[in-house]
């Protein structure tokens, strides 16, 4: 407990240290870092960062929900989560139990585009802390007894979290939006999928897709460089794996066209829950740091045009917003909300006329100012931990970026002027071709459901699966 204890201070302190460095500067800039590439293809980053005695990882494996196999949707994520139960050495318990003693943390999960694990440990353990991690990664054996029990978990919290709609929309959603692309998969399965998968399924999915080559270890934090590399060179030089370098190929998923609805029914939902978008934009895209400041303004803070006007002035909902998942490819943009079923229409007609209001009155000078300032107040948070900087490092790698994400972040926010923003919100914002997914009870708000689309498909929640 006492480590526990002492590391949660420290990781206090690295927050206001390094949130306060960055504050009391006009731009953020990335520190100094260094790329390893091992001779068995291992791509390692190290950053050194002296302000307190913690040590972030973070590792990316290029095989997420995108390479589960058709029919057999969640291996990645099951695969992942499993990496921790066992190890030609380890139990799960014992393993668990290494972490605890030093006051680590060590986890793993599978989304769209890869699968990532995160740790944490003091500088004194990081020595601990790589073997451990090169064990989960290395030598997995996934045993029977835990695939059992971890897929019988995963089943049943799907359908417990089917009973609160808002779990679950965004599943619905990503389903009905791309269709036959593999981003319509859900990362973590459906009840049918799980019901399908077997050990030999999870140690052909680790022997297809994990190995060095499709490996990034990003390191940041409290060490000496040459010596994390000689720890690392120590604990994976002698990984080798005929798993694939490359990611699976993936294909822009095509925008929807014209207006389309999925209406799911929840027969006891008092309320319906509703999501309205389109294909969105990938995270290497051209206009991201535009389009962020957009949609901060339009429905990504709790001042936002979406929040304003379905709960603050009009009391619909408790929470409207908007988002932009950016993955690999073009992910999914969404508006997002919840009212009464009394209020369905209401609500909807409401947050589109919203939206046509800012086509067409784009955005002042005022509310670009504004947003301006809260995402360069937002940001130096998100980049101050070591662990956050890991995650940055390797997910910069990932995506093909370099440090002007970082640095030259303030200089493009400014950049963006009134007439850009009405470009990026016209082409980036839809207006006409949407897509619709609401769950709520179909028997009182299906006829305000019909008029956003001459098609109205419907689905039972009760029934397994997302499609």
């Amino acid at each position: 407990m006492t480590r526990l204890w002492t590391r949660l201070w420290l990781i206090i302190a690295a927050c206001v240290s390094l949130a306060g460095a960055a504050r009391g500067q006009s731009a953020l800039k990335l520190p100094p870092h260094k790329k390893v590439k091992l001779e068995n293809g291992l791509t390692v980053l190290l950053m050194e960062q002296r302000e307190v005695p913690i040590v972030g990882l973070r590792v990316l494996v290029r095989a997420g929900s995108v390479a589960d196999p058709a029919g057999k949707e969640g291996l990645a994520a099951v695969t992942a989560e499993l990496l921790r139960r066992g190890t030609r050495t380890r139990t799960a318990d014992q393993i668990a139990g290494e972490v605890d003693f030093v006051g680590g943390t060590l986890e793993f999960s599978a989304g769209h585009d890869f699968t990532s694990g995160s740790a944490e440990f003091l500088k004194k353990d990081l020595g601990v802390g790589l073997e451990l991690l090169s064990d989960v990664l290395r030598n997995p054996v996934f045993p029977l007894a835990e695939v059992t029990k971890l897929l019988r978990q995963n089943i049943d919290e799907i359908k417990q979290q089917k009973d609160e709609a808002q779990g679950v929309i965004g599943r619905y959603f990503n389903a009905y939006l791309f269709g036959a692309h593999p981003y319509a998969r859900p990362a973590t399965g459906d009840e049918r999928s799980l019901a399908k998968l077997t050990r030999a399924d999870v140690a052909r999915f680790y022997e297809g897709h994990y190995g060095p080559g499709a490996t990034i270890i990003a390191v940041a934090g409290d060490f000496e460089a040459g010596e994390a590399e000689r720890l690392l060179r120590e604990k994976f030089g002698g990984w080798r794996s005929g798993a694939g370098a490359g990611a699976v190929k993936l294909a822009d998923p095509p925008p929807a066209s014209g207006r389309r609805l999925l209406l799911v029914d929840k027969p006891d939902s008092t309320q319906t829950y509703f999501q309205i978008g389109n294909v969105g934009v990938a995270r290497a895209h051209p206009d991201r740091v535009g389009i962020a400041l957009v949609n901060t303004v339009f429905g990504a803070r709790f001042t936002s045009m979406l929040n304003d006007a379905l709960r603050v002035n009009s009391g619909l909902t408790y929470g409207a917003s908007s988002s932009f998942d950016e993955r690999r490819v073009a992910g999914p943009f969404a508006i997002s909300s919840f009212t009464r079923n009394a209020t369905t229409a209401e609500a909807i007609d409401l947050a589109l006329e919203v939206l046509g209001r800012l086509h067409e009155q784009g955005l002042s000078e005022e509310q670009l100012g504004s947003a301006k300032g809260y995402l360069k107040g937002q940001f130096p948070t998100q980049v101050e931990t070591p662990r956050q900087l890991a995650e940055l490092l390797a997910e910069l790698e990932y995506y093909g970026l370099d440090e002007r994400e970082v640095n030259d972040y303030f200089a493009r926010l400014d950049a963006v002027t009134a007439a850009e923003a009405r470009r990026i919100i016209r082409e980036h914002f839809p207006r006409e071709n949407l897509v619709f997914v609401l769950i709520g009870k179909a028997a009182e708000i299906r006829p305000a459901a019909a008029k956003y689309a001459s098609q109205v498909e419907a689905r039972e929640i009760v029934r397994p699966g997302f499609d």
